[in-house]
């Protein structure tokens, strides 16, 4: 999604939601670790939920993508996530969940407070990291995609298989 949005709109405007994953994922990591998974745990229903929404909001995320106007007209009329749309994103992003889940358990095991924080500052610094490598191959690839055309099909692709990516949350119990 970063690598399309530097496609799309460049790497200044891309640059809150570049923060908001890196920042929204590192504060995931954080309150599971000190938590939130046992609400999983103690009511299922709230994960098949989650599942849910996840699901529709990448199908919704895959269609901005597929639709995306080319950059002249992104100027007028197209816009990155915001800060906030990419941090909540987090929230609904099946492979972030499993990430959280899975470093939490393997850095953190105990849960101590002092444990988790660097688990999630390390998530921080690291997730900052991508998301600058992201977009910024997305910007290269800018210079690649000058064609109206050759853009469309990039996003058409980057669309599919952001559907694509979805298909282990739907076929796994």
């Amino acid at each position: 999604m970063l690598m399309a949005s530097g496609v799309n709109y460049g790497f200044r405007r891309t640059i809150p939601h570049m923060a908001g994953v890196a920042l929204g994922h590192a504060l995931m990591v954080f309150l599971v670790g000190v938590g939130l998974m046992g609400a999983f745990i103690g009511y299922p229903p709230l994960q098949l939920a989650l599942q849910v929404v996840s699901v529709l909001y990448m199908i919704w995320l895959a269609w901005k993508i597929a639709t995306a106007l080319p950059p002249s007209a992104v100027q007028v009329e197209g816009r990155p996530l915001t800060f906030l749309q990419a941090a909540a994103f987090q929230w609904v992003n099946p492979k972030a969940w499993i990430m959280s889940l899975a470093a939490v358990s393997v850095y953190a095991p105990e849960r101590e407070m002092v444990a988790v924080a660097w688990v999630a500052l390390g998530f921080l610094s690291v997730g900052w990291l991508t998301t600058v490598i992201w977009t910024t191959l997305g910007l290269s690839l800018r210079r690649l995609l000058n064609r109206p055309s050759w853009l469309r099909a990039f996003n058409y692709t980057m669309a599919a298989l952001l559907v694509l990516s979805l298909v282990p949350v739907l076929t796994t119990g």
